[in-house]
């Protein structure tokens, strides 16, 4: 096998780095804007994204010695897959490799929104030391996931994994996905031969959203929300809704008036429309839970990201089917 060129745009992992050196290609990592990727790109054979560089029909015309795109994530929304695929380029992305760390995250965030830490956090530095009774007072009234609801929209790796750690945390499950009809759940316990399965079967949006406590998304982009004002009508008063996913998963607008309207109790946001500069209504908003777009980035996970990406480039180039 030949030593290939690969830019790799949006960074990887070290780990992922080193195998693919190891394997004799050539990486490149210092980045290329979008608008010098034209005359720079058709220099490599493969370039290896995030979220941030855009692969679209136009770039994939102009660079003919291209064999290969791969994404360090699992949304494909910023590359022209079908496109590429007709030119007889691969395009790969990494399903599995941080659907654990989004998964802990959305639970970070769920706890937040329960125990009002999100809240108390901003207020603690500020008041902590001259009305500590009266924050106190008004965080008390925190609720336990344990018992709740948990709807999941979208049953993939990632939604799968979310409902791994919700049945270990003792709450009911109910999942939503138009492609899957049923996921068996294997919890195992660390240290010990202890394995509980369980099998959930997928239902539609209509039927979950009035009995679920906590809401949460796992779908790809979409061109119209997911979640507007009339679904966000049909949940509980209460209900907790979080997107790790994609940004306008959400109508923004809609989830402002919910929570103003304390129809929604709190929103966990780890996405957002236009980003990387999110409306500042979101931002400030005192009932929601927020974080820069970080599921998957964990160290783990992008170890895991960077492994995954070079396995499967390195396959790809010793000729081993996908």
């Amino acid at each position: 096998m030949s030593a290939k060129r690969i830019l790799v745009n949006d960074g990887i992992h070290p780990e992922g780095r080193k195998a693919l050196e190891a394997a004799g290609h050539i990486v490149v990592t210092e980045k290329v804007e979008q608008d010098h990727l034209p005359a720079e790109l058709p220099n490599f054979d493969a370039i290896v994204v995030r979220s941030a560089t855009k692969i679209r029909q136009d770039l994939i015309d102009q660079c003919p010695n291209l064999k290969l795109i791969a994404r360090g994530g699992v949304g494909l929304d910023n590359i022209d897959v079908e496109y590429a695929e007709e030119k007889g380029i691969a395009v790969y992305n990494t399903p599995a490799a941080s659907s654990h760390s989004v998964a802990e995250l959305v639970f970070a965030h769920a706890l937040n929104i329960a125990r009002f830490l999100h809240q108390s956090n901003r207020e603690m530095p500020v008041e902590g030391n001259n009305n500590f009774k009266g924050l106190k007072k008004a965080y008390s009234a925190g609720i336990e996931l344990c018992g709740k609801t948990i709807g999941i929209v979208g049953f993939g790796r990632i939604g799968q994994e979310v409902a791994r750690i919700a049945l270990g945390m003792g709450m009911r499950v109910l999942a939503v996905d138009p492609m899957i009809d049923k996921a068996q759940i294997t919890i195992e316990t660390p240290g010990t031969t202890q394995i509980l399965e369980v099998d959930i079967e997928t239902r539609d949006l209509e039927s979950v959203l009035p009995e679920v406590d906590i809401l949460t998304l796992h779908v790809p982009s979409q061109k119209t929300a997911l979640i507007t004002s009339r679904e966000l009508a049909r949940m509980k008063q209460g209900v907790i809704v979080i997107n790790a996913s994609r940004g306008g998963i959400i109508d923004e607008n809609d989830l402002i008036a919910a929570l103003d309207s304390g129809h929604v109790a709190g929103a966990g946001l780890d996405v957002f429309v236009g980003e990387p500069e999110p409306s500042q209504r979101i931002l400030q908003h005192p009932k929601i839970s927020l974080s820069p777009h970080i599921g998957a980035s964990t160290d783990r996970a992008q170890a895991n990201i960077g492994l995954e990406l070079a396995e499967k480039i390195i396959n790809h180039f010793n000729g081993a089917t996908r």
